[in-house]
């Protein structure tokens, strides 16, 4: 659902990144309440596994193929604000250095991919976990949920924003129609996406998935009748967790970068939803050229590499390497700022009393 150049006028683009520039400034500074030394590394992780999904189209109706937004899966692993940043950041190395997605666009592209993804599938997620017994199974069923109904909803974002400033004249119901009806289908394969690797993480460390931290209850004991709080285990000694962490680290790195430059090749060729839907109503006829058209790594493939295997994979590899070191960047800094703020408020309690 990369919004190309051209879709939207200036003064919606303009207005659509106003709001995803508040969106990801208020991100970063909850994202200092949900990263700490053990995640901050995952978050990187989990843009870059979100940038190989993507590479992956899958088919969902003649001659339409849909790909993960991944706004429900970053929520629910690392936490909705973190989440908004993970697609974010995706979202802007994809722009740069594979044209993908109008950089006049980037504004309407995180709003409708990051934020609108992340606050529909999470508020969905954490509603049916109040309603739901707790439970992996439970975690599962409302990662599934949620992913589905983000997809459409960010269509449907989409289609509001082309109703107020969309540069051709299409009727909007027809629009609406289309956007909406196959991006439920996209949203099936979301949620089988989110659903599976979600449950996967759960399998092998509950403990670092944000969404499943209510799985956590103390053990209870019953001590002449009545239950108790039994003693807490022994902690993990620190370089244990630590490599505990890094072989989770390492095995979700090497995975998306087989999937990136592996598995990729075999993905879908048949346009996306907004690609098919754009296509069919006449929504493209104004669409611009990309700014980074030329760049080396444009339709995700090497330039001057004749193979298209070879360059489609070299592509894959070089943007997972791109995305997790940029992320990790990213989450290295928020992280470094919560523990100053951490320091600071600590310094400032004795003196306050």
């Amino acid at each position: 659902m990369h919004v190309p150049d051209g879709f939207i006028n200036t003064p919606v683009s303009a207005a659509a990144g106003v709001a995803a520039a508040a969106a990801v400034a208020v991100s970063l500074r909850g994202a200092r309440r949900e990263l700490d030394e053990r995640t901050a590394p995952l978050a990187g992780l989990v843009a870059a596994f979100i940038f190989a999904v993507q590479m992956l189209n899958f088919p969902v109706a003649a001659g339409t193929s849909g790909h993960l937004l991944g706004g429900a899966l970053a929520a629910i692993l690392v936490g909705p604000y973190t989440g908004v940043l993970c697609v974010a950041v995706v979202l802007l190395m994809q722009g740069i250095l594979f044209a993908d997605g109008g950089l006049t666009a980037l504004g309407v592209n995180v709003l409708n991919m990051a934020v609108v993804t992340v606050v529909v599938a999470y508020a969905v997620f954490r509603g049916l976990l109040r309603l739901l017994p707790a439970g992996r199974r439970s975690v599962t069923v409302a990662a599934f949920t949620g992913a589905l109904l983000s997809v459409p909803a960010a269509a449907a974002t989409f289609t509001a924003l082309y109703a107020i400033g969309g540069t051709t004249d299409v009727p909007i119901g027809k629009v609406v129609t289309a956007m909406v009806g196959v991006h439920v289908l996209i949203g099936i394969g979301e949620a089988a996406i989110t659903a599976a690797t979600v449950g996967a993480v759960i399998a092998v460390r509950p403990d670092l998935v944000h969404g499943a931290r209510r799985l956590t209850v103390p053990l209870k004991l019953r001590v002449g009748g009545e239950l108790v709080d039994a003693p807490a285990p022994a902690a993990t000694p620190a370089p244990a967790a630590a490599r505990s962490t890094r072989t989770l680290w390492l095995s979700g790195l090497v995975t998306a970068l087989v999937l990136a430059g592996f598995v990729s090749f075999y993905a879908s060729a048949s346009p996306d939803g907004l690609e098919k839907v754009a296509a069919d109503k006449g929504i493209d006829t104004k669409v611009e050229e990309h700014a980074a058209a030329g760049s080396p790594l444009a339709d995700y493939s090497v330039k001057d590499v004749t193979d298209a295997r070879l360059s489609g994979g070299l592509a894959g590899v070089i943007g997972v390497g791109s995305t997790v070191a940029v992320g990790t960047g990213v989450f290295w800094v928020v992280r470094r700022r919560r523990a100053q703020d951490l320091t600071a408020a600590s310094t400032a309690a004795p003196s306050a009393g």
